[in-house]
């Protein structure tokens, strides 16, 4: 692992791994279209090439390892557009899956959590669905080295703040800067595995690096999860907040957590439980 591609470089996640992968000198190049992406969160030394990935054929250089990131992402979301979702999520896995094929190129999905539940609850969850489908379908039928890793619930350094496009803790953090009540869906009961970004970097590139074939996907959780009404509380030790409850909404699972240790006993990966500590922090 040398000549690295991340898709989606410009996004939260994308621009965490491209520091971390900066720092310990690689060579690192990123495609973004910069739908979800910002120029904010480029990385000295990242060569950024402004680009869908449904035209990634048309790139040049040579590369050994691609972490496929980009995706449209959030579930109520898609339910507004799911051309756009099928279009990005599904069709870009398969060019992506494509061009790796032709350039023997290793290749690290980003799969999501919502494989777990009905992928019919949502056009996201189809979707996410469909591209893990497709990463198996290239490993299986033409060799492809793929492998999924499922994320759960990213917070962290450079998460997106705003009530559309955030997680709940993006959105919670938007509102209390618009100095609004903080959004609990449905009861606040459902509880999520929230996975540090740092965590998540760490390994996607024990991923990236491993020899180690996985028949199914590599679980990226922490094992723990906390209601949305623990969240709750954990924002009003640290801010002057209130709450209100609002509709249930389709697509919000009542618990996520991760679903085997493959990654602690096979990669020696290690995640941390720091959500209070970022909430401190903040």
């Amino acid at each position: 692992m040398k000549n690295i591609l991340i898709t989606g470089g410009a996004g939260f996640i994308g621009s965490n791994l491209a520091k971390e992968l900066i720092n310990r000198n690689y060579n690192v190049t990123s495609i973004d279209n910069y739908s979800f992406g910002s120029k904010d969160n480029e990385v000295d030394g990242v060569e950024y090439i402004d680009e869908d990935i449904n035209n990634i054929s048309n790139l040049k250089l040579k590369f050994d390892t691609c972490f496929h990131l980009a995706a449209l992402a959030r579930v109520q979301l898609s339910f507004n557009n799911p051309s756009e979702y099928f279009y990005s999520n599904v069709n870009g896995t398969e060019r992506v899956m494509e061009w790796a094929k032709d350039n023997n190129v290793k290749v690290v999905y980003a799969g999501s959590s919502s494989r777990h539940f009905n992928p019919a609850d949502s056009p996201y969850a189809m979707y996410k669905f469909l591209g893990e489908e497709i990463c198996k379908l290239y490993k299986n039928s033409y060799n492809l080295n793929v492998e999924i890793a499922r994320f759960y619930n990213v917070y962290g350094p450079g998460e997106v703040v705003d009530e559309v496009y955030g997680n709940v803790i993006g959105i919670w953090r938007s509102k209390i800067i618009k100095d609004k009540p903080l959004t609990i869906v449905g009861d606040g009961n459902q509880r999520r595995d929230f996975t540090h970004v740092y965590d998540i970097v760490d390994g996607l590139i024990k991923i990236a690096s491993t020899d180690n074939k996985h028949s199914d996907a590599w679980e990226l959780g922490t094992g723990n999860n906390h209601s949305v009404n623990e969240l709750y509380e954990m924002f009003k030790k640290k801010f002057s907040v209130t709450s209100e409850f609002i509709p249930d909404q389709p697509g919000n699972y009542k618990k996520t957590i991760r679903e085997n240790d493959d990654m602690l006993n096979l990669l020696n990966w290690k995640p941390q439980d720091r959500l209070k500590t970022h909430i401190e922090n903040l």
